[in-house]
């Protein structure tokens, strides 16, 4: 679901932000330097790097001059900059920001986080449409283990997970998103559960090597292509919706921004995510190339 989110509660602070900062800008618009000029920031992790790209691309070819401070940090820090001007607009993720404005979130599919964030986003920032890409947990099996059970969805393991040993970081014994949520809304109980990191060298290994069979992961991991794993559906969302959306100065917020980064939302996928992503991690391919490369293609 793609709606107009608007302010509606409270949060101040100020920070100093320090960053490389990667620059360019077009001709036209008819803007003044100043007007004309936003800098996208980022979360400190190559996804959120490259979608900062991505938006600084499409502002780009509306008329303005954009500056990339990649790397800014966690949202204890990105909210306080939007605040107080160091930044413009960042990429968020719907999920996640609500429970870090929330704190303990009853909201979670795309359409009912999405309606609890009109209630808590920041003051003076807003949030733009929502893309369909999604970066959220969720189980993983080989392409041998999902053709041998028929695993499609996490509700096809419950006649086969007391065979199966799962993998997850060791707080998955206590999240929704863990052995918790798996009992109450699919009634999913493993045979063993093995303690590795949260889809990294060891979750790869294990599941390739056969020493777990079923692993958590973020579905726009570049590793879940590059192997052939299959993430499993989560119609009970045992996760929380994580769709992409911008978060905006609401002073900087007009109709050209909103056209343009709406225009990227209203194309962007979770597939086009876990290939941009294998191109930045794996192909080693510079983010901003990337960016301007999928910008062209729509």
């Amino acid at each position: 679901m793609k709606k107009k989110l608007v302010v509606a509660a409270g949060m101040a602070a100020v920070f100093a932000l320090a960053g490389c900062s990667n620059s360019a800008s077009l001709g036209g618009g008819g803007e003044t330097a100043e007007s004309g000029s936003i800098t996208v920031g980022s979360a400190n992790f190559s996804e959120n790097v490259l979608l900062a790209h991505i938006y600084a691309e499409a502002l780009n070819d509306a008329g303005y001059d954009t500056t990339v401070k990649p790397n800014v940090g966690s949202r204890e820090v990105l909210i306080p900059a939007i605040q107080d001007g160091s930044i413009d607009v960042v990429p968020e993720y719907s999920g996640a920001l609500l429970a870090f404005l929330e704190g303990d979130p009853e909201a979670f599919s795309s359409e009912d986080v999405l309606e609890a964030l009109q209630d808590v986003v920041p003051e003076g920032t807003e949030l733009l449409d929502a893309a369909e890409a999604e970066d959220k947990d969720t189980l993983v099996v080989t392409a041998e283990t999902a053709e041998k059970y028929d695993l499609t969805s996490i509700e096809d393991l419950q006649p086969v997970a007391g065979e199966m040993v799962l993998g997850g970081p060791p707080e998955t014994k206590d999240r929704r998103a863990g052995i918790p949520g798996l009992k109450e809304l699919y009634d999913v109980t493993f045979g063993e559960f093995k303690s590795v990191d949260l889809g990294g060298p060891l979750t790869i290994a294990g599941l390739t090597g056969g020493d777990i069979d079923v692993a958590l992961m973020f579905t726009t991991q570049s590793a879940i292509d590059e192997n052939g794993f299959v993430a499993l559906e989560d119609p009970k969302y045992m996760s929380l919706a994580e769709n992409v959306l911008p978060l905006i100065r609401a002073d900087r917020n007009d109709d050209a921004v909103a056209e343009a980064l709406n225009a990227v939302s209203a194309k962007l996928t979770t597939e086009d995510l876990i290939r941009m992503n294998r191109e930045v991690e794996v192909d080693k391919k510079d983010p901003q190339k990337v960016a301007r490369e999928y910008v062209d293609s729509i």
